[in-house]
């Protein structure tokens, strides 16, 4: 399709946010000369189509502005000189940041390059666009979620609330539904608060040590599913690496980095960077699928940074999935038989973004008595997508009711992915349909595997494990 034809079938598109504070007539140029969106990559795209049926806003919509050809052709009026309006900045917003298109793409367009440099300009140019309370949103999730020491926090209150069995006493009621929908998405996917297990700053590997790895506790993964940073640390060991985890790492700024706060994603990342220095480590494995496509693309977020450059390519060429080291390495530790069905989901960040996709499968395969069985649309996103269910929380959950029923009909016993956030989406789905299946981090299934437990301490959700993951070199 050409612009011009494709220019007609956008049409004539109203804002679909209430609340800007300016007239679009009177708004800033789109973008400013700080990394506007590449010329060179916008030509790139030659409006084919074949990113439609992969996205998940058009799928729910069909509407081309809310399709990747669509954005490109709001970037390219930008860089033409057209103004930010609440129309492009709506449009913006509802991308998932899912990446599919970029692996549909028969051209190669670097859509992910594209809508990151984007969602900067908007955030530094547009964000007036928003109606308040979305930008009030904004701020109190950034104020939230990147800040593992504030997230602890709310472990007490939150686990009060759900064993006091208020929490299923407002969600049969709805309240929460009339009163905000972003406080019921984050009351419905709220994980049952785990006991917190201590990992010693340096665990050595069980047997001859193979590699020396450093590991990424993340944010939520820290502190509502600490047993899949337990289960991480226990498959390393196991497999013979010496496990470090720097007590000064915080957020690695994938949330950040993903809706456009530059500046707060690269303090991040350079405070990260800092907190791995000297540990004298050959990887850096991350099991949290977002996290590990933002560390890996350090080197081009800091390229600008002349005291950062090298040392972000260096670490970036560093970090791996927990899958693609354990395949890397290949096992020595013996597989225990786990009698069970499970329906891998791949999360976006992991199958599109970096493109691992065989070795999650491949650890899953090597297990005794286990069967993998594929979802249906397994490409199109479950809602998650960072923080989007709590800004969009409508889309996401029809999003996440798709991914539910796709995998309901697999007629596995066990959903399985590699994302702390496709985790809590699924879960919720799935009870939202009342769809009796269990769900497990990658890891933990590995886990199981290696210690020899029954099947049954996964589909009953909790796996045991000890307070305190292994020793401390000293």
């Amino acid at each position: 399709m050409s612009v011009d034809a494709t220019r007609g079938a956008m049409g004539d598109h109203e804002p679909a946010q209430a609340g800007t504070t300016l007239p679009d007539a009177l708004a800033l140029a789109a973008f400013d000369d700080h990394h506007p969106p590449s010329r060179d990559l916008v030509d790139d795209c030659v409006h084919c189509g074949f990113c439609l049926p992969a996205c998940p806003t058009y799928t729910l919509w069909g509407e081309e502005m809310d399709s990747p050809r669509g954005r490109i052709y709001l970037m390219k009026e930008g860089l033409e000189g057209e103004p930010m309006s609440s129309s492009m900045v709506t449009h913006i917003d509802r991308c998932l940041g899912c990446m599919a298109c970029v692996t549909v793409c028969p051209s190669g367009v670097q859509y992910d390059k594209l809508i990151e440099a984007t969602r900067q300009q908007v955030e530094r140019r547009g964000s007036h666009h928003r109606p308040r309370t979305d930008r009030l949103l904004r701020e109190g999730i950034f104020a939230l979620f990147p800040h593992p020491g504030r997230l602890r926090l709310l472990r007490g209150p939150l686990a009060l609330y759900q064993r006091s069995g208020l929490s299923a006493l407002v969600r049969r009621s709805g309240v929460l539904e009339r009163i905000s929908p972003t406080l019921a998405t984050m009351a419905a996917i709220a994980p049952p608060v785990q006991r917190r297990v201590r990992i010693p700053e340096v665990v050595p590997a069980r047997g001859p040590r193979r590699m020396t790895v450093g590991l990424l506790l993340g944010c939520v993964q820290r502190e509502f599913y600490p047993g899949v940073n337990a289960a991480t640390v226990r498959v390393l060991n196991m497999e013979g690496c010496d496990v470090v985890t720097p007590p000064t790492q915080g957020c690695c700024g994938a949330l950040s980095v993903h809706s456009g706060r530059e500046e707060e994603g690269l303090a991040y990342a350079r405070a990260l960077i800092d907190a791995f220095a000297g540990a004298g480590v050959e990887r850096v494995v991350v099991n949290s699928a977002g996290c590990g496509s933002t560390m890996k693309d350090y080197a081009h977020l800091l390229a600008d940074d002349p005291d950062y450059a090298g040392r972000a390519r260096a670490f970036a060429e560093k970090v791996r999935d927990i899958s693609e080291v354990l395949v890397e390495l290949g096992p020595r530790a013996r597989r225990h038989p786990l009698p069970v069905t499970v329906a891998y989901h791949d999360a976006c960040h992991l199958a599109h973004a970096q493109q691992v996709r065989s070795q999650p499968r491949e650890l899953l395969r090597a297990i005794p008595g286990l069967r993998i069985k594929e979802i249906a649309e397994g490409d199109l996103c479950c809602g998650s997508a960072g923080v989007y269910n709590l800004l969009l929380p409508e889309p996401a959950r029809e999003l996440g009711d798709r991914k539910a029923a796709n995998v309901a009909r697999t007629d596995a016993e066990l959903l399985v992915t590699s994302n702390p956030g496709c985790l809590l989406q699924i879960s919720d789905a799935l009870r939202r349909r009342g769809q009796a299946m269990a769900t497990a981090h990658l890891v933990l299934v590995l886990d199981a595997s290696l210690r020899g437990l029954d099947a049954g301490a996964l589909l009953g959700g909790t796996v045991p494990a000890p307070a305190r993951v292994g020793r401390a070199r000293r």
